[in-house]
């Protein structure tokens, strides 16, 4: 593998991208195909890079990684908030590494600004510059909630708003913090703009889909599994760390609505019904943000019931793409 891989510094490095909605097996396809070309995997979730949040992000276990080397899989306090300059950073160091040690990246998950971010090499230097302002939303976010600052970016930023869930906390104030550091300029421009820019890699961009019901009824037996599995034990044993709903990781979905309903907002019943649902929304917005996406090969699984045939397939793809 290390001899195929490209040796000019002219020559993009490449990249295998496998994302989609949750719940759609990518964790699996990544390892076989990792294991059939010398791959090493690279997290692009937002959440899984917690420590001790393990059921309710879903995340691979070593018996799943099946001794193929994973990177931002538990590397993040959950008492540190995680955010895609951070991700960044840190996933373009670990491509590094893996390319030092002649094998190809695959990076897999479903957060669509994270897999931007590296893919692109967007430039975040501006927005990282200055804390004050970002503190400033936060502290208003924590006395007063999304509703205010949410209304404040439908007002500068129509479209941004539009794409952003009224209770993202963390990207409202994101798009807050560059309209205010820019002198007025738009986030949503600005990342319309960062969608020209050429790609850093030479990538082969895999997203899975399916059909709409198949996968819903997915998304509801996870999470079925998750709190047979634990989940509403392992939020109790989080809350008693000292975490709440105002620290970055206890705002993902699974985790915000089992700790509300511990601290009696409504009834643990309520709290899976409320995750099946806000899980739902999500995949349906994360199919909408890859299908903005150029050169993306869409693998609909309901054409591949053989998962052999499927990663024959993908693997036939990457191998004529990247003249592996």
């Amino acid at each position: 593998m290390a001899n195929d891989l490209p040796a000019k510094e002219n020559i993009n490095r490449p990249l295998v991208i496998i994302a989609g909605p949750t719940a759609t097996g990518k964790t699996s396809a990544s390892v076989e195909l990792a294991k059939r070309l010398e791959g090493s995997v690279i997290s692009a979730d937002s959440m899984q890079v917690y420590r001790g949040m393990d059921i309710g992000s879903a995340k691979v276990t070593p018996e799943e990684m099946q001794d193929i080397p994973h990177y931002l899989i538990d590397t993040a306090d959950p008492h540190d908030p995680w955010n895609v300059v951070r991700f960044q950073k840190e996933a373009q160091a670990a491509a590094a590494d893996i390319y030092r040690k002649g094998r190809l990246p695959f990076l897999v998950g479903g957060t669509g600004f994270y897999i931007q971010a590296l893919l692109y090499g967007i430039d975040f230097t501006e927005m990282d510059a200055d804390t004050a302002y970002r503190e400033s939303l936060e502290e208003e976010a924590r006395l007063t909630g999304s509703g205010e600052l949410y209304r404040r970016l439908q007002q500068i930023d129509p479209d941004a708003a539009q794409a952003i869930h009224p209770n993202n906390i963390k990207r409202i104030i994101r798009a807050l913090e560059f309209a205010h550091k820019s002198g007025g300029k738009r986030i949503s421009e600005h990342n319309r703009n960062e969608h020209l820019r050429q790609p850093a890699y030479d990538a082969v961009f895999f997203v899975f889909t399916m059909d709409r019901e198949r996968l819903y009824a997915r998304i509801d037996d996870r999470v079925d599994g998750m709190v047979q599995a634990g989940l509403i034990e392992e939020v109790r044993r989080l809350q008693d760390a000292g975490l709440t709903t105002e620290d970055v990781s206890m705002q993902g979905i699974g985790y915000r609505q089992i700790l509300r309903a511990l601290d009696g907002e409504y009834s643990m019943e309520e709290a899976i019904r409320l995750i099946k649902r806000d899980s739902r929304h999500f995949a349906k917005r994360q199919l909408t943000w890859f299908r903005r996406e150029k050169g993306v090969t869409w693998i609909d699984l309901d054409d591949f019931p053989d998962r052999n045939r499927l990663i024959d397939h993908m693997e036939q793809i990457i191998r004529r793409t990247l003249q592996l």
